[in-house]
């Protein structure tokens, strides 16, 4: 049975989650942070979309973007690809990094957007397992960014 297609309009927003495969660490270091943080600022621009909020976690990220062209599959294509095959290189791994396809629901920008942000950025804080008790001591979100 085909997928079914993703909903890509000029000016929509999203909420994107990606999780690593077996729900495995995506991230094992910093260096991965920081590389997949340069990818996706790679792709934000290429691809004009505004970046409102992101948080990575071990095993999952999230993303809030705009899209003002409808270009998020070939954009989220590239992001997860291009990540997939330097973490295998890196690490000297095989196969897949994400559980299947990412995740997007689209966001009432008016509604939702502040909220959304919110709870993207204050997800380190809401895991039990990250033992953060403040967003402001971790470093893998916007939040710092947005002060």
């Amino acid at each position: 049975m085909a997928r079914p297609l993703r909903l890509e309009f000029p000016g929509a927003v999203y909420h994107i989650t990606a999780r690593g495969d077996r729900r495995e660490p995506i991230f094992l270091d910093d260096e991965d942070r920081l590389r997949f943080i340069d990818l996706l600022s790679k792709e934000v621009k290429q691809q004009g979309w505004l970046l409102y909020a992101f948080c990575l976690m071990d095993n999952h990220y999230h993303l809030l973007l705009e899209t003002p062209q409808p270009n998020l599959v070939r954009g989220m294509r590239r992001l997860n690809g291009v990540y997939t095959q330097a973490f295998n290189r890196t690490h000297g791994l095989v196969g897949h990094v994400f559980q299947g396809r990412y995740n997007s629901i689209l966001v009432d920008k008016d509604a939702y957007l502040r909220e959304l942000c919110r709870y993207v950025v204050l997800n380190p804080v809401r895991v039990k397992k990250t033992q953060v008790t403040s967003v402001a001591h971790y470093r893998w979100s916007s939040y710092l960014g947005n002060l």
